[in-house]
């Protein structure tokens, strides 16, 4: 036995509908990248009001991080990072959710298929020993028919989604190899200027015995041991608080690497080696290789796919329902028998109290600021990579009038030793010629600190690390 109904659509019907399509032609729309003006992003580091032209085909930020950052231990230290921080590890966590996400958003062309088994058993009053029994096995199954993009255009959102916070984990692990190259050269710029402290904790004590000899002798104050004494317990404290900022660096580390605080390894400051000559990198190519910018145009093309969803509101939802039940429902004394049942509906909005309206609304201004922060994205990144130049080309040319300084200020010392002896100079000139030439020795291990530092932040800015 069946039961067919037809579809509840004549000819009328039927050309509605059509309109209807054609009308809806434009949900079907793929997200197009908008037009956006790259030009003069990055600032040229010498001449004002220019702006940097290099060869877009190279990029420093292409390199992987093994290429940039060559040194052994720190080689090691990143892959530890990268294997063992929570946060990379609970991005790529989100990464499964989203990609589970996704998998159900594409289930959504897919008909729903129910199955609701039942029976009943029932006595008859004036023999309860007799039992009626009576079942239904009834398979039922819905298809929302996507003729109006509804159900695609969330697919494609979902993917958007996906992308974005694909996005977050490359930005996430560029941050930790960053992150832990960062601390490894400010550990070795430490260690080098805790080297020249101590260096200079021998010096400044050698010119405190020398005014104590001197004073015992008759050929200098009191005034000035005290002074060469102060100066010396100055150093000393330097070197205090340079071992508390290491201990501190190394705590830092381990927490990148997700341990209990320990030593270090590391290599020697003056040992580093990093490039010194860069391709930028313009234009197009800072939406390419910046996994922020791109997750920011992901959010973007996320919110068209989200008004193209809204848009599709408008439009009648249309729905298949059909059922397949074997029973013996109708007569329990006969073997059970097929019902067979197909209904088609289409729904048309009409009145919704403004939430449809609205919620186009919404999602248009929502796209917007999603544009809005796109652009704003791409204005960062130019700055930064400015910036990080910027900063490379000012500390490496203080660096190289930091070692004339240094050089004159080495001369001054000895000669302002030998002046004293010879009662020539006072101990004040010795003790200033001291400190300026322990100032200009760590200033020039900060400069390139600095300058490397420099290197690590226009790597970052490039969108590199990722490989």
């Amino acid at each position: 036995m069946s039961n067919l109904k037809p579809l509840p659509w004549g000819g009328v019907g039927v050309g509605f509908l059509l309109c209807l399509l054609l009308a809806s032609c434009g949900l079907y729309n793929k997200y197009e990248r908008p037009d956006v003006n790259t030009q003069g992003l990055i600032r040229d580091v010498v001449v004002d009001g220019d702006t940097l032209v290099v060869n877009s085909d190279e990029n420093f930020g292409d390199l992987s991080w093994r290429e940039v950052f060559t040194d052994p231990q720190l080689q090691s230290l990143i892959e530890t990072a990268l294997e063992n921080n929570v946060d990379l590890r609970n991005a790529a966590l989100n990464v499964k959710m989203m990609e589970d996400m996704l998998k159900v958003a594409k289930l959504a062309f897919l008909p729903s298929v129910a199955f609701a088994p039942s029976g009943t058993l029932t006595s008859l009053r004036t023999d309860p020993a007799v039992n009626t029994k009576s079942y239904s096995l009834p398979i039922s199954a819905s298809w929302n028919v996507d003729l109006f993009g509804n159900i695609l255009s969330q697919k494609r959102s979902a993917q958007m989604k996906l992308l974005a916070t694909k996005d977050y984990q490359v930005a996430v692990k560029t941050s930790i190899v960053c992150g832990v190259a960062n601390l490894y050269y400010t550990l070795m710029m430490l260690d080098e200027q805790l080297a020249i402290v101590t260096d200079m904790e021998q010096l400044v004590k050698e010119t405190w015995d020398m005014m104590k000899l001197q004073n015992q002798l008759g050929m200098a104050r009191s005034t000035s041991v005290q002074s060469a004494e102060a100066n010396y317990y100055s150093v000393k404290t330097q070197a205090v608080d340079l071992k508390r900022q290491i201990r501190e660096m190394e705590n830092a580390m381990s927490l990148l690497l997700n341990e209990a605080g320990h030593q270090i390894p590391r290599g020697k400051f003056a040992e580093q080696s990093l490039p010194s000559q860069f391709a930028a990198g313009v234009g197009i190519q800072l939406l390419t290789n910046r996994a922020d910018v791109h997750a920011a145009e992901m959010a973007l093309a996320q919110c068209f796919y989200d008004v193209e969803t809204a848009r599709s509101r408008f439009y009648p939802n249309v729905t298949i329902t059909g059922t397949a039940s074997f029973t013996n429902y109708n007569d329990a004394l006969n073997p059970g028998k097929w019902l067979l049942n197909a209904v088609g509906s289409l729904t048309q909005p009409i009145f919704q109290h403004g939430q449809i309206v609205a919620g186009l609304k919404v999602a248009k201004a929502q796209q917007e600021q999603a544009y809005n922060t796109w652009q704003n994205t791409i204005l960062k990144a130019g700055n930064e990579v400015s910036n990080a130049l910027l900063l490379y080309t000012a500390s490496d040319e203080k660096s190289q009038l930091e070692d004339q300084r240094i050089k004159v200020l080495a001369q001054n010392v000895e000669d302002t030793q030998l002046l004293y002896k010879s009662k020539g100079s006072s101990y004040l000139e010795v003790i200033s010629a001291e400190s300026s030439l322990l100032n200009a020795r760590i200033s020039k291990v900060t400069e390139d600190f600095t300058k490397m530092q420099a290197v690590v932040n226009l790597y970052q800015a490039l969108g590199g690390g990722s490989k």
